[in-house]
């Protein structure tokens, strides 16, 4: 373990001093000298000075920056980080990266890098506020990684080894980014640990009782962490469950569930009740599920969160989809479409009329890549109207219907009152049954371009499933123009990913061409793990695509009742490439791995 040899400043962002702290010694225009260490034990001299040298030295910033925020300390005192980042010359990551780098220690920006939650619980609240140090993963030699604010505290390293029994290694984080780290995954926990609300019953006077604990904030204020923190990791979904003698809280963050922390059994009811009072469910049903909507600003952004409520035997759980806004203005090309797929899937959604289909399993990303097509044809020239159930993203100029079965607005229904105002584009939430598959065909053989979804495994079984479904295989033919199948594979990071060379037998069972798997075998990489990726060794997401256009060809099998197995030889015929060999180019790019290719494509 690399511990500092002696106690070095790291004031560098600290209070300001006053002018008349300075030696008279001192040459004008420069910082005091306090005397201090490096952590190579050397004296150093002068240390504000030799920060500005050092700034020069890595090119952030320029001389003549530096000397005028040097003028500014002198007139007005100071400290000429604090000066720098005031004045926006630099970062204050940027400045205490530079600082690291000088001290050979690593950095950690934590405001972009996953912690993990196994350990960051593992030094108490107060401890952690009072030396400003969380641990936030663990290294490959098995030692404690800390970030902290003042790496070079031997008194902090002492009672942090203390307490959590583990070597440790220190590495530099912001002020500002610890402190938020502690806010994110102590300070709810803490407060919770003080809240003891009794079981309550059904009785008026107990769901008072109950209703004033989910005001408790405590319990508010841990809400609104859970969510902010859940945000901000990327997780698409929270799962707060009810154990027999806990309440576990999962986070799926690309794709994979992950347990984030656990919270005593006594405080699920006021946890959920909260929940459910910010949906704006009813807190006294608890025997049949609820659905619900929360909307607000959490981690510095604007989601919308569908609630879903689920009675159990050890109590309500409570699942929360993020339905991240930001996500509804990506483009199309940021979804990751290869060239070749993305011109087949465009010229598509460029025509005035017929029906393009996106099929996939739940959480393929169906939703998103629709939402991005919308916002490629939108124009205050179009009208755009959709159906859903529910309405997942809000868009500006856009008409959007919520499907309201009690009601009797279903997608049938909805579906004819829609053409009749005068649509030009009308994305139809899902194509669940034969009525509303066959207005949307019809829909689209009239002038109108229609967009909906299917849950089929590839784009040759979604015109199959149509005829299962009761729609002339005629009027399929007609009406379909494209079919997009796609995928969700997790992206490697780009921290820690390792180039490779396969072997022949894992080439060959991945499915690659004989040209692939001779001696000179193509580089792949492998997920190896680090803080940034959480040790997982991906971070993000990134689809995979299968787009067959309906050809004259196709059409003709479609109608004569082709199995799916023969449209795809045709289809394969005409150029379509399948999901495994779009994520097989993906691999060879090191966008992906071979071990996610197999796992999510069949």
């Amino acid at each position: 373990m690399a511990e500092p040899a002696a106690r070095t400043s790291w004031s560098l962002l600290g209070s300001r001093g006053s002018p008349s702290d300075r030696r008279s010694s001192d040459p004008p225009g420069r910082p005091t000298g306090t005397r201090t260490h490096d952590l190579s034990g050397a004296s150093v001299r002068n240390p504000q000075q030799q920060l500005g040298d050092l700034l020069l030295e890595q090119g952030l910033i320029d001389r003549a920056q530096l000397d005028e925020a040097l003028e500014q300390q002198r007139l007005e005192g100071g400290n000429l980080g604090r000066i720098l980042v005031e004045r926006g010359v630099i970062t204050e990551h940027a400045l205490v990266a530079a600082l690291a780098k000088r001290l050979g220690m690593d950095f950690a920006d934590l405001s972009q890098q996953m912690v993990d939650p196994s350990v960051v619980t593992m030094i108490p609240e107060a401890l952690a506020r009072r030396h400003r140090a969380v641990p936030i993963g663990v290294s490959d030699d098995g030692d404690l990684v800390v970030a902290m604010s003042d790496p070079s505290n031997i008194v902090a390293l002492d009672d942090l080894r203390t307490v959590t029994d583990r070597s440790l290694k220190p590495v530099v984080a912001t002020r500002s980014d610890v402190e938020d780290t502690i806010d994110r995954y102590l300070s709810a926990d803490s407060d919770l640990e003080q809240l003891q609300p009794d079981e309550p019953d059904d009785t008026d006077e107990e769901l008072e009782e109950l209703a004033d604990a989910a005001d408790d904030a405590p319990i508010v204020r841990f809400c609104n962490q859970l969510i902010s923190r859940a945000v901000r990791d990327r997780a698409s979904d929270i799962h707060v469950e009810p154990q027999e003698r806990q309440t576990r809280v999962r986070l799926r963050v690309d794709g994979v569930l992950h347990e984030v922390q656990t919270q005593p059994r006594k405080v699920h009811n006021a946890l959920t009740s909260r929940l459910k009072i910010m949906a704006e469910l009813d807190i006294a049903e608890k025997r049949i599920p609820q659905d619900g909507r929360i909307s607000g600003k959490f981690g510095g952004r604007a989601v919308d969160l569908r609630v879903s409520t689920l009675p159990t035997v050890f109590g309500e759980k409570v699942v929360m989809r993020i339905l991240d806004k930001s996500s509804v203005l990506l483009d199309l090309a940021d979804l990751g479409f290869r060239d070749v797929n993305f011109q087949r899937f465009k010229a598509s959604y460029t025509k005035p009329y017929g029906m393009i289909l996106v099929t996939g399993p739940t959480g393929s990303g169906k939703s998103t890549t629709l939402y991005a097509t919308l916002n490629a044809i939108n124009s205050p020239t179009v009208n755009i109207v959709t159906v859903e159930d529910p309405v997942e993203y809000r868009l500006a100029g856009i008409s959007q219907v919520h499907v309201h079965q009690k009601a009797g607005l279903t997608f049938p229904n909805a579906l004819r009152s829609i053409l009749r105002q005068d649509p030009d584009v009308v994305l139809v939430g899902e194509m669940r049954d034969r009525e509303t598959a066959a207005i949307g065909m019809e829909a689209a053989l009239t002038g109108h371009l229609v967009l909906s979804t299917l849950h089929t495994n590839d784009a040759p079984s979604a015109v199959t499933r149509l005829i299962e479904m009761g729609i002339e295989p005629f009027l399929v033919s007609s009406s379909v123009d494209c079919v997009l199948a796609q995928r969700l594979l997790r992206r490697l990071c780009a921290y820690c990913k390792q180039p490779y060379t396969p072997s022949t037998d894992e080439l060959e069972s991945a499915g690659f061409a004989g040209d692939k798997v001779g001696d000179d075998k193509p580089n792949l990489y492998r997920a190896v793990g680090c803080p940034s990726c959480a040790h997982t060794g991906y971070r993000g997401r990134t689809a995979v695509h299968e787009v067959m256009t309906v050809t004259e060809e196709i059409q003709r099998l479609i109608a004569e009742r082709a199995t799916a197995e023969d449209i795809e030889k045709f289809a394969r015929a005409q150029q379509m490439e399948s999901l495994r060999e779009d994520g097989l180019v993906k691999a060879l790019q090191g966008t992906t791995t071979l071990e996610e290719v197999a796992r999510v494509v069949v």
